[in-house]
């Protein structure tokens, strides 16, 4: 522990983790000291490679393993990328994610079939790698191929390394991780992020980590719903109209007697789909001709295309018209998909507001 703490002090061209296993692993075998080591405790490593083998896979075992599975994917896709992040930060590069998860993903599906670990890019010797000089693939490339010399030429000398030693390093690699001055300052983040924190962190600790990360992401995706949901909002423009604080784009409109325009601001999706409906409520019968503004809609899911398909069922039945004006492509391929657009009409389908009144 000492020469992993003072040792880059010394250099920073030479790994600590480097010095401190060949020094202590060196110091337990010439002074034989009565320390667990890898091969005491799990036996001679192997110098060759396992042969391939196919695991009995069936639907109960499945059943059982697929949270975990699940969980350890998460986890090795956010760490492989995390760790992308930080060598980006250090040498000012500029990683590919998509063949980083694809790499990740071929390389996950080979390795159980000799009996490895999942393998992910490690945030720990990836900075080590980065400080000690390492700039390219190259250097990633020349880590793999020392591992696997060690695995086949150097198992009988890996298998000395006292397991003292290796706790050391995990203790520091843990602390490093552990980000804990990152860990303070997210307390002052907003409350729906220090929730997911604190519930995560907690439930690692007393439970287990599998738990821990799907409650955090199932409490994520509640609380970003939540927030979604709040920032859409539904305003009547009718009633801009009337007041003195009219919008610059609304000034010039002339809205005849019996229309009401509506205009939709953010997603809509079921969790804005309720404050529609009650706005709509609010106002009363329904007038001749209702207008919805969806210029600021960016995208809209089953539950609010049911919305307004009830809402212009409502409106033919009283008689009346239901016109759509401005909007983004994303909606308007969900509606046309779902028949929305036929059984609402081409010619109730407006490019702008203008010309949505226009053809009132």
């Amino acid at each position: 522990l000492l020469i992993l703490i003072y040792w880059p002090r010394v250099t920073q061209k030479v790994p600590s983790p480097f010095v401190a296993l060949i020094l202590m692993t060196s110091v337990v075998y010439f002074f034989n000291l009565p320390v667990d080591t890898i091969g005491s405790r799990f036996g001679v490593i192997s110098g060759a490679i396992p042969a391939p083998q196919f695991p009995h896979i069936s639907l109960p075992m499945i059943r059982m393993l697929m949270p975990s599975v699940f969980t350890i994917a998460v986890l090795g896709a956010v760490e492989s990328l995390l760790s992308a992040v930080v060598s980006d930060g250090m040498i000012g590069g500029k990683h590919r994610s998509n063949m980083e998860l694809v790499a990740q993903g071929i390389a996950n599906i080979a390795i159980p079939l000799f009996g490895g670990m999942p393998a992910t890019g490690a945030i720990a010797r990836t900075a080590t790698n980065i400080k000690s000089g390492g700039r390219t693939p190259i250097a990633g490339i020349v880590h793999a191929l020392t591992l696997l010399l060690i695995l086949l030429a150097f198992g009988h000398l890996a298998s000395m390394i006292p397991l003292a030693a290796l706790a050391a390093i995990l203790v520091v690699v843990a602390y490093n991780m552990s980000e804990w001055r990152t860990f303070r300052s997210l307390l002052k983040a907003p409350k729906s992020d220090v929730i997911v924190l604190l519930t995560t962190f907690i439930l690692t600790v007393v439970v287990d980590l599998t738990v821990a990360i799907e409650v955090g992401m199932v409490l994520a995706a509640f609380l970003f719903m939540r927030q979604m949901a709040s920032v859409t909002n539904v305003s009547v423009i009718t009633r801009e109209m009337e007041d003195s604080d009219i919008p610059a784009d609304m000034s010039k409109l002339v809205i005849p007697e019996g229309v009401q325009i509506y205009e939709i601001n953010g997603p809509f999706f079921f969790g804005a789909a309720e404050t529609f409906t009650q706005t709509i409520a609010s106002v009363g019968d329904f007038p001749r001709v209702l207008i919805v503004r969806m210029r600021n809609v960016p995208a809209i899911d089953a539950t609010g295309m049911k919305v307004l398909s009830d809402i212009r069922k409502r409106v033919r039945h009283g008689k009346g018209r239901f016109i759509i004006s401005e909007i983004h492509s994303q909606p308007y391929i969900a509606l046309d998909g779902s028949g929305f657009l036929k059984e609402l009409g081409e010619e109730n389908l407006a490019p702008t507001i203008e010309e949505a009144l226009a053809r009132v």
